[in-house]
């Protein structure tokens, strides 16, 4: 079945770098990002594993955890991680799923759910590029899902959490390209009435259903 926004995160129970993962215990009241790679020792994945471990210090400010997973055992994982730390400059520092199965795979339409396991090329698991925000609640927020071809913008990934946080808190809308600190906009199901008591120092009506105002703190 495939997974939609607002549908619940489903959950799972695997082996990880880090020991046994129960996820939704593991996401506990925190958010959190699952991202997902078509094979160890793929170059493209070696430099996002790497980069995303360089910004895991940002995700914990957003207490967000972060999870990584590919369709290798384990033991391939922590192989893979010594030459993400030595091409990278970064260690991997949070857990890595092993999904040799395909259970996560299949669980969360990331692949053809008539795949098998066992010895697969990246080419074979090709669709497996897929990241997952999930909230407290364990409801899938957004999807983002890549070609192998192309590295993953995981600054845009950080700037999405940031306006589904802020979403969540206040209930904004955030504009095209916007960046934490700039105006909002007020969404239509607010009305002006409503939105000059949210708002007392005011806002802008470019049209009626466009108002903006400067971001919530």
């Amino acid at each position: 079945m495939a997974i939609r926004i607002g549908d619940e995160a489903p959950d799972f129970t695997v082996e990880s770098t880090e020991g046994p993962l129960h996820f939704h215990e593991w996401i506990g009241d925190k958010w959190a990002i699952l991202f997902s790679h078509p094979k160890d020792f793929t170059p493209v994945c070696t430099t996002e594993l790497g980069y995303m471990a360089g910004l895991k210090p940002e995700f914990d400010k957003r207490n967000t955890k972060i999870v990584g997973l590919s369709v290798d055992p384990v033991s391939n994982h922590q192989t893979w991680a010594k030459d993400i730390e030595e091409t990278q400059g970064h260690a991997v520092n949070y857990p890595m799923i092993g999904d040799e199965n395909l259970v996560v795979a299949k669980l969360y339409d990331m692949i053809h759910p008539n795949a098998s396991g066992g010895a697969r090329t990246a080419v074979d698991n090709a669709t497996v590029r897929s990241v997952f925000i999930i909230g407290p609640d364990k409801k899938v927020k957004a999807m983002l899902i890549y070609p192998m071809s192309a590295g993953r913008n995981f600054d845009e990934v950080l700037r999405l959490l940031d306006s589904l946080q802020l979403n969540a808190k206040h209930t904004v809308a955030t504009p095209v390209n916007w960046r934490p600190g700039e105006d909002v906009i007020i969404p239509t199901s607010v009305s002006d009435e409503d939105a000059r008591k949210k708002y007392p120092d005011g806002f802008k009506t470019v049209k009626p259903y466009l108002r903006t105002v400067a971001q919530p703190k």
